[in-house]
């Protein structure tokens, strides 16, 4: 009896740990969340990657919300699909040189095509995004992830190397505040360092009086950092033209013909990306 348990004993030790690291040659991940839907988490991920990208780093963007996928509409790639040089590893769809994309939106037949799926098949799916995907050798893998802390939070967490910490984004109403608190305590529960929280829908300019107006309050986001005793990385307002920049696949940071120079808004995004790199190189 004794020399069956040890043999079960044996056998389960050589079973792989589900939840070991998988092997990425990239420096850094940092993780974009929030706790609530709606805050444009998707945009700020976006943004930061090309960010990163135009600083000259090498960098990856996973688009990690596998029931709803927005990544590579906000970059202009949505009719792209995944292929595979050899037959085994995937290749990214690269925007820039420097910036290549993956999303489960690359694998759907069609734009309308809903993924049903529990926890398991997200967690498989997860990790050959990681070890299926040749990334090659990154400086940073930017993850955006679906709102609150469920099941693709905590596994991109376990599974990917070298996470630098977490970007939280919020909108400065109450209701939102309270769950980006939420995503905080979770971020530190996990060990993982928090490296700010960035206000997204902080004020609107009017286009037709100059004035501005708080559609949604003002402040919250910093309120909340300085009471969780965490970095706050900066504001972004409400402006039709980064919503237009997302609709139509150019990223709101990438400066265009006719944009102008002293666009307020640009300067706040501009800001916020300086602020999460500096937040960064703190961790170095």
């Amino acid at each position: 009896m004794a020399e069956t348990d040890n043999t079960t004993k044996d056998a389960g030790q050589q079973q792989k740990n589900p939840f070991e690291k998988v092997s990425v040659s990239v420096k850094r991940v940092i993780l974009v969340l929030s706790g609530k839907g709606g805050v444009g988490k998707s945009t700020v991920a976006a943004n930061l990657a090309m960010a990163l990208a135009n600083h000259g780093y090498q960098t990856g963007l996973l688009d990690l919300d596998i029931h709803g996928p927005n990544i590579p509409k906000m970059l202009g790639i949505e009719e792209t699909k995944l292929t595979s040089t050899n037959g085994t590893r995937i290749e990214p769809v690269y925007v820039v040189p420097a910036l290549g994309v993956v999303s489960m939106a690359f694998l759907l037949p069609d734009k309308s095509t809903p993924v049903i799926w529990r926890g398991p098949m997200k967690m498989q799916i997860i990790k050959q995004f990681l070890a299926d995907v040749y990334w090659g050798d990154l400086d940073y893998l930017v993850v955006d992830l679906p709102p609150g802390t469920g099941d693709e939070a905590l596994s991109i967490i376990q599974l990917a190397p070298n996470v630098a910490g977490a970007v939280i984004v919020t909108t400065p109403q109450e209701v939102a505040i309270l769950d980006s608190t939420k995503a905080v305590k979770f971020v530190e529960k996990m060990d993982i360092r928090v490296l700010g929280i960035v206000e997204n829908m902080s004020g609107m300019v009017c286009p037709h009086c100059g004035k501005e107006i708080d559609l949604f309050g003002q402040g919250g986001g910093k309120k909340a950092a300085e009471d969780l005793g965490v970095p706050y990385l900066g504001n972004i307002p409400l402006d039709p033209d980064m919503r237009k920049a997302g609709d139509e696949g150019r990223p709101f940071i990438v400066r265009r013909p006719g944009m102008s120079a002293d666009n307020p808004t640009w300067e706040h995004v501009d800001r916020v990306m300086q602020a999460v790199l500096r937040s960064i190189g703190e961790t170095q």
